[in-house]
C-alpha cells in the first residue's frame, strides 16, 4: 500500500463486495471469527466504553470507539427501523481504523455490509462455546438483512445445515430462502414464530421494530436449546418475554452496555450476567448440561468492530481492493498548514484570502 502521508486507504461498497466476494463468503466469515476470538481472548486490554448514542424518535445514530493500545478503531452506525418504508437501510455504517503511535488513520471503510459480517460471526463464535453440542437446526425469526449472513455463519462455524424461516412479511422469507438456494441448506417456511421454533436447536431472533415486543414468549422456548438474540440494541428495545430470561443462562459482551441495550434490560440490575470474553479463556463455563437454556443477549460491541476493521485492512495488501483516498493535509513543512493554501492559490489561480 502506499506510503504517502496524505493518502488513506478507502474500502468503498464496491470494493468490500468484491473482497467478500474474492474470499467468498463463507471463508470469509470463518477467517474473521478467528479475529473476533482472538481479540475476545485480549479482552482485558481493550478500551471499553458503551457505544456513544444519540436517540431520537425515529432511530438512533451512535459512535462505538476502542483501542487496544496500538491501534484505534472506531463504527459510526446508525439503527432506523422505519427506514425500509423508504427503500433505505435500517443500518448503515462506516468505521476507521488508526495508528496509536501517530493518531493517523490507516483505513476508511464501508462497514453496513460489514457489520452484517461481523455480527453473524459474532453470534456463530458464541454458538460455538453456548450451543448444544452437534446442532444442526436453526430457527430464524425476522428475515431481514441479517438474516442470511446468520445462517452462513452458522453454518460455516457449526455445521447448521436445516433452517426454518419465519417473518410477519411472507416476502422477507421468501426472498431468504432464494437467496440461500444452493448453499446447502433445507430449508422450511413457517407460518409462526411458534411453528419455526418446533424442533430447532438454536433459535436466532433478529427482527427490526423499535419497541418492545414479544417474539419469543415463554412456552415457546423448550429446554436444551440456544437462543440467538440479535434484534435488541437500543432502550426500549426487546424480542424476549421476561420469563425466558428468567430461565435462561445469559452471556453477553459487554454488561453496562447490555443491561441498557439488550434483552436483559428487563431485568433487574444486578441479575446475573456472563461475559463471553470470560468464557472463552475459561473464568467462567458456558453450557454445562443437555438441558440447559443459554442466551447470547447479542447488542455488538466496538471490539467486534475492531476486529473486522483489523481483518479488512489485513486482506487489502493482498488483494488490492481498496482505493487511495486524499484525506490528509501533508504540507511540506508540519508547521506551516497555511503555506500549503498559499502553494494551491499558485497552482490553481484561486485567491486564498478572496478577490
Amino acid at each position: 500500500m502506499t506510503v504517502n502521508l496524505n493518502i488513506v486507504p478507502f474500502v468503498s461498497v464496491d470494493r468490500m463486495m468484491k473482497l467478500v466476494l474474492a474470499i467468498g463468503t463463507e471463508r470469509f466469515v470463518l477467517e474473521l471469527a478467528t479475529y473476533i476470538e482472538e481479540d475476545f481472548r485480549r479482552w482485558e486490554l481493550f478500551d471499553k466504553t458503551p457505544r456513544i448514542a444519540s436517540h431520537s424518535v425515529d432511530g438512533v445514530i451512535e459512535l462505538m470507539p476502542t483501542s487496544d493500545g496500538q491501534l484505534y478503531g472506531f463504527k459510526y452506525v446508525n439503527g432506523h427501523p422505519k427506514n425500509t418504508r423508504d427503500g433505505r437501510q435500517t443500518v448503515t455504517a462506516f468505521g476507521v481504523l488508526a495508528d496509536v503511535g501517530n493518531g493517523y488513520p490507516m483505513l476508511l471503510s464501508e462497514m453496513t455490509i460489514l457489520t452484517a459480517l461481523r455480527t453473524a460471526a459474532s453470534s456463530a463464535v458464541a454458538a460455538k462455546y453456548l450451543a448444544p453440542e452437534a446442532a444442526r437446526c436453526m430457527a430464524i425469526i425476522g428475515n431481514g438483512a441479517q438474516s442470511e449472513f446468520q445462517a452462513i455463519a452458522f453454518k460455516a462455524l457449526l455445521g447448521v445445515d436445516r433452517l426454518r424461516l419465519y417473518d410477519i412479511d411472507p416476502a422477507a422469507s421468501a426472498k431468504c430462502m432464494k437467496n440461500l438456494a444452493g448453499m446447502g441448506f433445507d430449508i422450511k417456511l413457517c407460518a409462526s414464530a411458534q411453528e419455526a421454533v418446533e424442533g430447532a436447536e438454536i433459535i436466532t431472533t433478529v427482527t427490526a421494530d423499535k419497541r418492545s415486543a414479544t417474539i419469543l414468549t415463554d412456552n415457546m422456548v423448550g429446554s436444551g436449546v440456544h437462543i440467538n438474540a440479535v434484534g435488541g440494541d437500543c432502550p426500549g428495545k426487546t424480542e424476549l418475554h421476561r420469563d425466558i430470561l428468567l430461565r435462561s443462562d445469559i452471556f453477553v459482551e459487554y454488561p453496562p452496555q447490555t443491561r441498557i441495550e439488550g434483552e436483559s434490560q428487563q431485568l433487574d440490575a444486578d441479575h446475573p450476567l456472563t461475559e463471553l470474553w470470560q468464557v472463552m479463556t475459561g473464568k467462567a463455563v458456558g453450557r454445562t448440561d443437555a438441558r440447559q437454556i443459554t442466551l447470547f443477549d447479542s447488542v455488538g460491541f466496538a471490539i467486534e468492530d475492531f476486529s473486522a476493521l483489523r481483518y479488512v485492512r489485513d486482506q487489502l495488501q493482498r488483494t488490492g481492493l481498496y482505493e487511495e483516498l486524499d484525506l490528509l493535509a501533508d504540507p511540506d513543512e508540519p508547521r506551516d498548514l497555511f503555506g500549503m493554501l498559499l502553494r494551491a492559490e499558485k497552482a490553481t489561480g484561486l485567491a486564498v484570502a478572496g478577490s
